[in-house]
């Protein structure tokens, strides 16, 4: 598959769909500046409008005054919902571009498979010819025409209006697809339609870029190219959304959190939690060599105690009962339906191993097994598209049954749009809409309530195997709603929402189910989430796939680092887990070789992890650390561990020492009474920094006058302001930086310093501050601490619980006190630092002699 191919085509499709959709629009006067009404000239029959630039008026038809009137309706209506008109138009014009986008690469996949009932292709010629077969043979199709119709057809094609008739017949085709997939083409018959501007004829337009730009090939090999086309259209949009963030803090709507949220889960990983969920749960009741050895990231369990295996056998009785149509699955956040698809071909291999044949399992399948939500519509008419090709493979009549897979968006749900899955619903809230067919809209209201009711429905059902990627946005991205709710809802996991949907995803499943998810790796270390792993800690790890960096080809840097784990929803003391290590391999292809390569394995009980402080997911620690670890206390037990100011403002209230005048900054002051005895302006300032061992750092210098003033006044109130931890400003302190490449150091810094939430400091008597800096800098401890918490940040919470000893503490702290020296000495001598005197390479006079 030629995903470079794929990635430029969506994103210069989105272009130029939103600038023609935005194009024809500006014709019947729905403008981002305002809607214009029709000229004076019009009547109840047919309108015109003018616009810049046109020789002469746009008209109307009746069926499209009608058509322009829905979307006026729709503005409206949005905008007693208090909406900018700005954001509605955007909005719209979005809506429409991707409902055409997702068409025309479903119409494309099918017509490529062999799947359009007619058999004539839409978009391409046969025989590589330009010209659509649809627009050379219009009448061989499947489509109904009625007389006045065909009239305008031969029309068209006697006066050469090649693409006229091509999107005239390109609605027409989507309209009669309505019958067997009405998930996708709902019927057109709006200002969808009105907006619609396509050529074929056209060699820069959308539709000659998907015939040229991607290969048929590739949407033969799997209907996996609908999620990447999806992503990729996604690009631009992500992209902006995150430089809104960076440069205005604007936090991310519920409309744009599809788009900042969604990524493609890598094959191998979804082939693994499928099958060590799924297929696991079957194999537990039905083993069977053959159907397990067609599952290449299948693991076999780690090796256990009589008394454990006892407890398994209990827990897996009910499996030997269970047929395939028991079998329930549910994605949560299914994204365009990666993970359902692959759920789909286990199944059938599941079905056709139990006996069933493939026409009969392709239907049960999406009716009782597969079950899936996602808050977007795109995404969800794509899931959907892929489950019904899935099933059309193995039934060439599939779709005369009428069957729909059972997945669902919240369209018209406003709350859901903003929390999605996160919802919890009541059973009293499920009361089923009744039908009113007294007219269209009375039935197109149905339809909506019917789809909010099967996507609450979901919502409270209860599954035997929940398996998802979900949506990484960390807390501070959050709209007001979306934050508010986590704080009240989630309040183990409020601070991203990928650790909600951890918790949200153990309440779907059944008791002794299975769970399995990609997660970022965050929850397993870090002190914010220690509540969430107490949760887990009444279920059982299965198996973990410790993926780090890299683990998605598309990112980039260390920015996302993850874990793949399957648990299952109940406790079993003493059982091991098997765990797979591939946190140091910097390349996604790589992983998944080192995984079936079958290296870097452990096994560990996760009840010992409760034996360490903060009962992080430390697997690998063998069981003499863990000892080691109980005969030792928290660091925090013995000094003052304490996290730093945030100023609101760096740009306004630090410098750099060297860009303010020597006589205006203060050095050495030891508590903030010194600080009102002087004029001074400026005070040294820790603020993390570099890996550096022992001393240094020492860069910057902060606005403290009149006992810092101006920055308490600017932290009143101020999102991120805190002034904390006062009482320790200007006290020697163990310091160490809260931002790292990965790598642990810590310095000690002298009297006279106000230390930053990016520099964590330690406090205590001078001796047992050396004592804990020659430990915390020695070799074994930084390796210890760097596998125990192997994240991008050393929080407060982490070193906090660091297991310490106290043993010769004279010794240590006069070897610390010389390695501390002989660190200042060598910063010292360089003019980056305000005490360089001389460079050691320069002879003094005496040598000079």
């Amino acid at each position: 598959m030629d995903k470079t191919a794929i990635k430029n085509f969506s994103i210069t499709a989105r272009k130029l769909l939103i600038q023609s959709v935005k194009d024809k629009a500006t014709l019947i006067g729905f403008t981002k500046g305002g809607i214009k009404e029709p000229e004076p000239s019009s009547t109840q029959d047919i309108q015109f409008f003018s616009y810049p630039g046109g020789k002469m008026p746009y008209s109307l038809n009746k069926k499209g005054i009608e058509q322009r009137k829905v979307l006026i309706d729709l503005v409206r209506h949005k905008e007693k919902f208090n909406d900018k008109y700005e954001t509605i138009y955007e909005s719209i014009i979005e809506e429409v571009a991707y409902t055409w986008f997702n068409r025309l690469i479903a119409i494309r996949f099918m017509e490529v498979n062999g799947f359009l009932p007619s058999g004539v292709r839409v978009l391409s010629g046969d025989d590589g010819k330009t010209e659509p077969e649809i627009v050379a043979r219009p009448f061989d199709t499947d489509m109904q025409f009625t007389e006045s119709e065909r009239n305008k057809i031969s029309e068209l094609k006697a006066t050469n209006r090649q693409d006229e008739l091509f999107g005239t017949l390109f609605i027409k085709q989507c309209n009669t697809l309505n019958s067997i997939l009405p998930g996708l083409f709902e019927r057109i018959n709006d200002y969808t339609e009105l907006l619609l501007n396509i050529s074929f004829t056209d060699t820069d337009g959308v539709v000659s870029k998907l015939i040229n730009d991607i290969s048929e090939s590739d949407f033969k090999e799997a209907v996996e190219i609908v999620g990447w086309l999806y992503q990729y259209y996604n690009t631009e949009l992500k992209d902006d959304v995150f430089e809104a963030l960076k440069t205005k803090n604007t936090k991310i709507s519920k409309e744009k959190i599809p788009a900042a949220t969604q990524l493609f889960t890598p094959d191998w990983i979804v082939r693994y939690m499928v099958e060590n969920s799924l297929g696991r749960l079957w194999l537990e009741g039905h083993p069977n060599d053959s159907l397990k050895g067609k599952w290449k990231y299948y693991l076999d369990e780690a090796e256990q105690t009589p008394e454990v295996t006892e407890q398994l056998k209990v827990i897996r009785a009910d499996r030997k009962g269970l047929t395939p149509e028991d079998i329930t699955f549910m994605d949560p956040c299914m994204g365009s339906g990666h993970i359902l698809v692959y759920a789909f071909e286990v199944l059938m291999q599941i079905y056709e191993s139990a006996g069933y044949t493939q026409k009969d399992a392709a239907k049960l399948i999406l009716q009782k097994n597969l079950h899936g939500l996602d808050i977007d519509k795109r995404a969800y008419q794509l899931a959907y598209f892929a489950l019904m090709m899935c099933a059309r493979k193995y039934d060439k009549k599939f779709f005369e049954s009428k069957t729909s897979p059972q997945v669902y968006h919240p369209q018209g749900y406003r709350e859901g749009e903003n929390y999605g899955s996160l919802i919890k619903i009541h059973d009293k809230m499920l009361a089923k809409p009744e039908m009113d067919a007294e007219s269209i809209s009375a039935y197109s209201e149905y339809e909506t309530d019917l789809r909010i009711w099967n996507f609450k429905r979901l919502l409270t059902t209860k599954y035997d195997v929940t398996c998802t990627n979900p949506p990484y946005m960390g807390g501070s991205n959050m709209n007001p709603a979306l934050s508010d709710f986590m704080k009240n809802n989630y309040p183990k996991s409020k601070n991203d929402l990928f650790a909600a949907f951890i918790e949200r995803c153990i309440d779907f499943t059944k008791p002794s189910k299975y769970i399995a998810m990609i997660t970022q790796q965050s929850w397993m270390f870090l002190s914010s989430y220690e509540r969430l792993r107490a949760r887990l800690q009444h279920t059982t790890t299965v198996n973990m796939i410790h993926l780090g960096p890299h683990a998605f080809a598309e990112i980039g840097g260390e920015v996302v680092q993850s874990t793949a784990f399957v648990t299952r929803n109940s406790h079993t003391k003493d059982c091991k887990g098997l765990y797979v290590r591939l946190i140091d391999i910097d390349c996604a292809n790589k992983k998944e070789k080192e995984y079936l390569d079958g290296t870097n394995r452990y096994t560990a009980i996760a009840d010992n992890f409760t034996k360490i402080a903060g009962s992080p997911v430390a697997y690998w620690i063998s069981e003499k650390a863990i000892s080691a670890i109980n005969i030792s206390k928290p660091l925090s037990t013995i000094y003052d561990v304490k996290n730093g100011m945030s100023t609101t403002d760096n740009d306004r209230f630090l410098r750099l020492w060297f860009e303010v005048n020597r006589e205006r900054f203060c050095l050495n002051v030891r508590n903030a009474k010194e600080t009102n005895s002087t004029c001074k302006k400026w005070f040294p300032y820790n603020k993390g920094g570099k890996y550096r061992k022992w001393y240094g750092n020492v860069e910057y210098l902060v606005n403290w006058h009149n006992d810092g003033a101006d920055i308490k006044k600017a932290a009143e109130g101020a999102t991120g302001g805190r002034l904390v931890s006062q009482e320790f400003y200007f006290m020697r302190s163990v310091s160490w930086s809260k931002v790292s490449s990965g790598r642990f150091a810590v310095r000690m810094f002298p009297e006279g310093f106000i230390f930053d939430v990016a520099g964590p400091s330690i406090f205590s008597d001078y001796d047992k501050q050396l004592y804990i800096l020659s430990l915390l800098n020695s070799k074994l401890n930084i390796q210890f601490l760097e596998k125990l918490y192997p994240t991008m940040n050393y929080e407060m919470g982490q070193v906090s619980s660091f297991p310490v000893k106290i043993k010769e503490e004279g010794a240590v702290s006069k070897r610390s006190e010389v390695c501390y020296s002989l660190s200042k000495a060598d910063w010292d001598a360089f003019e980056t630092s305000w005490d360089f005197k001389r460079h050691p390479l320069i002879p003094t006079r005496e040598a000079d002699g």
